[in-house]
């Protein structure tokens, strides 16, 4: 496995980037309709673009496999293919974050419990709560810091 920060956000990495994306959020983001997440969608590639740090995670034949992307200390997000979870790579992109970008705060979904639970396993916990998400649809938000 490699990571590295992508400078280049090309409109192939954009489209590769948001089709992991859309693979991860079905698998984990079950809260949200398929026509939801196609609305979403619509968002993904501004928000690839705009991210300050870009990480791109690749497998041993180079193929990616996710992504994280880092403002400010913050982690904005963080994606990996299904049969990509599970098996380490999350802590192991977590742990490059910390170290590369100083990142120590991030916002999850409350009702992603699985994600919620990985990051609180890291060390992270919940200093803020809302009701909403950034766009005011009903799912809950939770600020987690270490």
């Amino acid at each position: 496995m490699k990571m590295y920060e992508t400078h280049e956000r090309t409109e192939d990495i954009i489209k590769i980037l948001t089709k992991i994306w859309k693979q991860s959020v079905k698998a984990t983001h079950l809260f949200l309709t398929d026509e939801q997440i196609n609305k979403i969608e619509q968002y993904v590639p501004l928000a690839l673009k705009e991210v300050n740090h870009l990480i791109v995670i690749e497998n041993d034949e180079e193929a990616k496999i996710g992504f994280a992307g880092i403002n400010n200390q913050k982690l904005e997000m963080l994606f990996l293919l299904p049969d990509q979870r599970g098996k380490g790579i999350g802590k192991q992109v977590i742990s490059y974050c910390i170290k590369q970008y100083n990142m120590n705060e991030l916002t999850v979904n409350e009702q992603n419990p699985q994600a919620v639970g990985f990051y609180q396993h890291l060390g992270f916990k919940v200093y803020k709560r809302t009701a909403l998400d950034e766009e005011g649809n009903p799912y809950p938000l939770l600020y987690m810091k270490r």
